[in-house]
């Protein structure tokens, strides 16, 4: 038997074993910790609802989407399609490949192709091609940032060093074996990217809350720690309420607005988090791309499932730890009702600006100091009528084109005032912050900078209920039983490849 067979059938053969590995050690550390077994809300399993990858190819309504992408592998292998079946399009995906190769036969590399409908974006990262087809005149820079998250997705699941071990031991390995069952958490990210502004500005959004309520939580999760611990993150629908992060891990770097928002996909793609406490392995492809991390998710208010605790060690053994850290931060927000006062921590309208024609706004600060190892920020209004359904999407184009413009190499614009029959749109970056700003259809030029002038003087006044001023920090100590190289990322044997991250979807 060959190498390349030997490492096929033995990645085959951790691919059978993903759906029981976690279970099987959590009912081990049960047993031995207690002595009998135990359900600690590792869900099996739900069977995928019916999505876009069964649509026929080729037709007028699969061809009508506004974005194609597809992934393959360097043999013109057939890993991911958005819409349509992989198989049905291994004669496309190969054509594409076949147009990477020839580009590089000539020592060059393929980056767009450019018609009057429709722009075509490949990107090669390692042993992958990812391949964007869209038809809604975003920037070539935007839609290659948009196949670096789906890239960046994948290698959260399996790490750069597994991938690249992978083909260099098979050239042409399937690599959907190891991502059946993934095909949700890519959707839900494109999905995302579509009706998310934080992809576009990479940022986060923070949940708008007093000081005071924001220092309680955080030094609650400060009290809540164990060997090991790295990032204990709280999120509410998807808006982040607080990260408070290891000093240590702070010299060295600093969690990337991509990595948070990666997990966060990760996690709301698959209804098996609502269940109970999750134990699963994650890696942060701009933290560290070759280890994995261990996360443990809970939701703190079921059934509503709308608040997460998210904890991120190098520590595989330390769920229970974990769960033990989540029982003391529960009982404190037991006891000083936070639950309650953070379900009443609602997003804000425009119109709490004192501006009637302002419809909508999206700040993002730069003027953070970078001691504070910060992750960059925005505040968003809430988007209301018009602009909902297909409006709110045709304003979120409208952005992305301004934003576009606005960070162009040739030449960059300050500035950009746009006036359409619908609305009246201002663009404006400066050296301390980014702003968009949607008015009224009426508003003029000079009462449009007016407007601006007292949205920047309300934001100024409500900077700290909106941002995370200064993240707060925690001391933890390393446990024997990890080594050195854990605390850089946890560990990349394949045996964690394989070992429980599938068993969630």
């Amino acid at each position: 038997m060959d190498s390349s067979t030997e490492a096929d059938d033995s990645l085959q053969e951790c691919k059978e074993n993903v759906s029981y590995r976690v279970g099987e050690i959590v009912q081990k550390q049960v047993e031995e910790q207690s002595g009998q077994q135990a359900d600690r809300g590792f869900p099996s399993p739900s069977p995928s609802p019916f999505c876009n990858h069964e649509e026929e190819v080729m037709t007028d309504s699969w061809r009508g989407h506004r974005k194609h992408v597809f992934v393959l592998s360097e043999a013109g292998k057939p890993i991911y399609s958005r819409y349509g079946n992989e198989e049905a399009l291994s004669t496309t995906m190969g054509v594409m490949m076949a147009l990477v190769s020839f580009v590089q036969s000539g020592d060059d590399n393929i980056r767009s192709i450019h018609s009057d409908d429709h722009t075509v974006v490949f990107m090669q990262q390692g042993p992958l091609v990812l391949v964007l087809v869209s038809n809604n005149k975003q920037s070539e820079q935007q839609l290659q940032s948009e196949l670096l998250y789906v890239h960046y997705q994948i290698v959260s699941m399996l790490t750069q060093a597994s991938i690249n071990r992978i083909f260099e031991q098979k050239k042409n390995y399937d690599l959907r074996r190891l991502l059946a069952g993934s095909e949700r958490i890519l959707d839900g990210l494109l999905d995302l990217i579509d009706k998310d502004p934080s992809f576009l500005l990479s940022a986060v959004q923070c949940v708008p809350m007093s000081p005071s309520l924001r220092d309680s939580i955080n030094q609650t999760l400060q009290r809540a720690t164990t060997p090991n611990l790295v990032f204990s993150i709280l999120i509410v629908n998807n808006q982040l309420i607080t990260i408070v992060q290891e000093r240590m891990v702070l010299e060295d770097a600093r969690l990337k607005p991509t990595d948070l928002l990666l997990v966060l996909n990760f996690i709301m793609s698959s209804s098996a988090f609502h269940g109970g406490e999750i134990w699963t392995p994650i890696c942060l492809p701009l933290f560290n791309a070759d280890c994995y991390f261990y996360a443990y998710v809970a939701f703190m208010d079921p059934p509503d499932c709308t608040v997460c605790l998210l904890l991120i060690t190098t520590d595989r053994n330390a769920f229970f730890a974990a769960a033990e850290c989540k029982r003391k931060i529960e009982e404190s927000f037991r006891a000083q009702k936070v639950l309650d006062v953070i379900a009443r921590a609602q997003p804000y309208h425009a119109s709490h600006v004192g501006v009637s024609d302002l419809r909508h706004f999206m700040y993002m600060p730069f003027n953070i100091p970078d001691k504070h190892h910060q992750l960059p920020q925005f505040t968003s209004s809430l988007m209301a009528e018009p602009y909902v359904g297909l409006e709110r999407t045709r304003l979120l184009d409208l952005y992305r084109n301004m934003h576009s413009r606005i960070h162009s190499t040739t030449p960059p614009l300050k500035i950009i005032y746009h006036v359409s029959q619908k609305e009246v749109l201002l663009a404006w970056t400066t050296e301390k912050f980014e702003l968009y700003a949607c008015f009224c259809p009426l508003v003029t030029k000079s009462s449009a900078f007016s407007f601006v002038t007292k949205l920047l003087r309300w934001i100024k006044k409500a900077e700290d209920r909106l941002f995370i001023r200064s993240p707060p920090k925690y001391t933890t100590v390393p446990s024997t039983r990890t080594s050195a190289s854990d605390r850089q990322g946890g560990s990349n044997r394949q045996e964690t490849l394989d070992g429980g991250l599938f068993s969630l979807l």
